[in-house]
């Protein structure tokens, strides 16, 4: 993603966005959840979207630990990101130990999965750094070969062929080499995620903001298809499905339907 380029410099240097910065505190919020979409038929979401979107939730929730920061340490300078600022998250996480970057490219967290949301604290505290992870990937390859569009080559992801790229950030139409081959996703995709044998360890989520509407879940096929901008606004006020605007599930709806009937 071209985006991906900008700001480089901020990526590499974490002193540019916190000035005197000395350590950075990477950490990882489940998302994971076992409630499924009713219509096996219907347009499937990647299941961090089924709730409130996670930037300000997750950013609510790491306002007692900052807090706590300043009462035990005094006057201190440190910023919240998630996933929102040019932050090297999974590199960060990687070298904190949270977990390895998985062939998928996703960071695993050995005996707990990969459905975790990356934030970090950036500080001017000078803290005693982790151990990094190690690889636990080993020989297995089922989220490369599981991948519908190949955009998966170990340990590197081609985000021109990524589901969740084409059905979230592209804006132009979805090309045609890729009709039939989106398995259902209208928005985002979790295939590499489930198909990871570390992910048989996932625990759901505790967190409130992030249970789906019990109305999306139940959504028919038919439904999902003759989904109006009006219901839209509903559904999703406050969820991360908003990125993609009406027109843009709807363009993600209609190539699902011509790919099928194709």
């Amino acid at each position: 993603m071209a985006y991906m380029a900008n700001h480089f410099d901020l990526r590499l240097d974490p002193r540019k966005l916190v000035p005197g910065a000395k350590s950075v505190i990477s950490l990882a919020y489940n998302y994971h959840t076992e409630k499924q979409q009713l219509d096996p038929e219907a347009p499937k979401l990647s299941t961090y979207a089924y709730g409130r979107d996670y930037h300000k939730v997750v950013k609510k929730r790491l306002k007692p630990l900052m807090e706590f920061i300043a009462d035990r340490f005094g006057e201190v300078a440190i910023r919240a990101f998630v996933d929102s600022a040019p932050v090297m998250e999974k590199a960060w996480a990687e070298r904190a130990g949270i977990g390895w970057r998985g062939k998928h490219t996703n960071v695993i967290r050995q005996s707990e999965g990969s459905f975790y949301f990356l934030c970090e604290l950036i500080t001017d505290l000078e803290l005693a750094p982790d151990a990094p992870a190690t690889d636990h990937c080993g020989t297995c390859r089922r989220c490369i070969d599981a991948c519908p569009t190949d955009a998966i080559t170990p340990y590197g992801v081609d985000g021109s062929r990524c589901i969740s790229y084409l059905t979230i950030e592209l804006k132009e139409a979805i090309p045609e080499e890729f009709a039939g081959k989106l398995n259902g996703w209208a928005f985002g995709c979790d295939i590499c995620q489930q198909v990871c044998p570390w992910n048989r360890f996932s625990e759901p989520h505790q967190e409130a903001e992030f249970k789906p509407k019990p109305e999306l879940m139940a959504l028919t096929k038919d439904e999902w298809h003759g989904l109006t901008e009006i219901v839209f606004d509903r559904l999703f006020e406050g969820s991360p499905v908003k990125r993609t605007k009406f027109n843009g599930l709807k363009r993600n709806l209609e190539f699902l339907r011509l790919g099928a009937e194709g």
